[in-house]
């Protein structure tokens, strides 16, 4: 089935996680954040009904499908006003290494577990002075007799309070040529030496971000996932997933502010008929539909090639797609709090809290830059600056 229109399961799906959302919506969500609280009960929810499995084998308890399935449940979550975050990097970018890469020890002791939701893990790759440049990660393993010995940093990792492990990229030794290559560790949280702090953030989420230190971290040979040489095969198995469920969060998240700005223009009236009537004021909300759209398109179409196992394909869709989204929520997003006026900068509307977090989409996991630098290099072939 082409991705352009989806099938009838997929539709489906969308109206069963909608109205799940709708149970919760904005609200709980961002009683959950100011509580200084998770939203259990909305995880508990969406793996009871298998949603948070979807993408994963059968075999191992989960649904059986792929990131286009799970990238549906986030994006009709996030157009509910409730997305959970921790679903990019537990099911999506974890959940998909191990299956993919893991032993069948992994499998067995992981997969179970993120598929129902009972077990969670965090993702760790970015680093304070590599930034956007994955090939200067210093957190290195060593081997010291069967183990690994892994010491380094991580910044900005979601979700590492409640995760019962983070998946930790490091670089090892190549035996051959002596030099570092990618590899992905799973560290259990209660692991002596891997601390953690809290990085105090504008943005309110229930998601909190960290900064790890591994300061001579032992794990078992077992920690290591999948082939010690196929490190950088693993990492982007796992970063395309991130790159589609990003693309969801933005769309989903201008979904709902456009839907707040559509509603309230149809209602608000200042003169003789609703603002909505407005050109002014239309277009530029219609124009925001338009972009959403096509950013779901593009999304659709990078899930459908990772799906089918075509990794470079979706490497450059990925990209695009995670681009195409994180631009649209913003316009969406600045858009719709103007469309309210001063209203928009109301909590009771609860508008003006996504106008940092649209920007979240931009920035992360990769900038808007760098994409714009994957596609000049990768698919129109010019030169490197760097």
């Amino acid at each position: 089935m082409s991705p352009v229109i989806e099938p009838q399961e997929h539709q489906d799906l969308r109206t069963a996680v909608a109205a799940l959302g709708r149970k919760y919506g904005r609200e709980y969500l961002a009683r959950v954040a100011r509580e200084g609280g998770h939203p259990d009960a909305l995880w508990a929810d969406a793996a009871e009904l298998g949603y948070l499995g979807v993408s994963l084998p059968e075999e191992y308890g989960g649904g059986g499908g792929g990131i286009a399935e799970l990238s549906i449940v986030l994006e009709e979550l996030g157009a509910a006003g409730c997305p959970l975050l921790m679903m990019v990097v537990s099911p999506a970018i974890c959940g998909t290494v191990i299956a993919r890469f893991g032993t069948d020890a992994q499998k067995r002791a992981w997969l179970p577990g993120l598929a129902d939701g009972t077990r969670t893990m965090a993702f760790g790759i970015t680093e304070p002075d590599a930034g956007s440049n994955s090939h200067r990660i210093t957190t290195t393993a060593r081997r010291d007799g069967d183990d690994w010995v892994l010491t380094g940093r991580k910044v900005f990792i979601s979700g590492v309070d409640i995760a019962d492990a983070t998946l930790v990229v490091g670089r090892t030794e190549d035996a051959r040529d002596g030099r570092l290559k990618p590899c992905l560790f799973i560290v259990p949280r209660d692991t002596p030496g891997f601390g953690r702090s809290l990085i105090d953030m504008e943005i309110q989420a229930a998601e909190k971000q960290w900064e790890l230190t591994l300061d001579e971290v032992r794990l078992p040979a077992d920690a290591l996932v999948g082939d010690e040489d196929a490190g950088l095969l693993q990492l982007f198995a796992g970063l395309n997933p991130e790159r589609i469920m990003t693309a969801a969060f933005a769309i989903g998240m201008g979904r709902h502010a456009l839907a707040k700005a559509v509603d309230y223009a149809k209602t608000r009236q200042v003169w003789k008929a609703a603002i909505g009537a407005h050109q002014a004021i239309a277009h530029p909300l219609a124009a925001s539909h338009i972009e959403l759209e096509l950013a779901r398109l593009m999304m659709q179409k990078a899930a459908a090639l990772y799906d089918a196992g075509d990794d470079m394909g979706a490497g450059e869709a990925a990209n695009m797609a995670k681009y195409a989204a994180a631009e649209a929520c913003v316009r969406a997003v600045d858009q719709s709090v103007h469309t309210l006026g001063g209203n928009g900068l109301t909590r009771e509307y609860g508008l003006a809290s996504l106008i940092t977090a649209s920007r979240v989409a931009r920035i992360a996991p990769v900038s808007r830059e760098m994409i714009l630098n994957f596609i000049s290099h990768q698919t129109l072939g010019l030169p490197k600056s760097y």
